[in-house]
């Protein structure tokens, strides 16, 4: 059987950036990610499962840690998550920047994610 955990939408305030502005100031992020694992019996038990809050700390973490580049962020979180879980055979992750100080611009930017193990 194949399992998805979800965590969706999650919100954080950061400093990742290449640019001063964006290291000085910080913007908000969102962050979503998806983990898939095989299991040939039921799950009764949160040992036989992703724990999706030791996750998010994970991830709350890295988004604490300034990094120059989203693509180098989530290459990170993908490694710490799967070392902590060993479960985990694909992991899925989207960042977003939410309005990236770009002139007249609208929206956000954002990069994805996603190994196979």
């Amino acid at each position: 059987m194949l399992y998805s955990i979800h965590l969706d939408d999650l919100q954080f305030f950061a400093h990742h950036g290449l640019h001063d502005e964006e290291k000085i100031t910080g913007t908000r992020f969102e962050v979503s990610l998806q983990l898939d694992f095989t299991s040939d019996k039921q799950i009764d038990h949160l040992n036989q499962t992703v724990d999706y809050a030791a996750v998010y700390e994970i991830i709350k973490k890295h988004m604490q840690r300034p990094e120059a580049l989203l693509e180098r962020l989530a290459a990170n979180l993908a490694g710490e998550i799967q070392q902590h879980h060993s479960l985990i055979t694909k992991i899925n992750i989207r960042i977003n920047k939410i309005q990236p100080p770009l002139s007249n611009f609208t929206g956000k930017v954002g990069v994805s994610y996603c190994k196979s193990f």
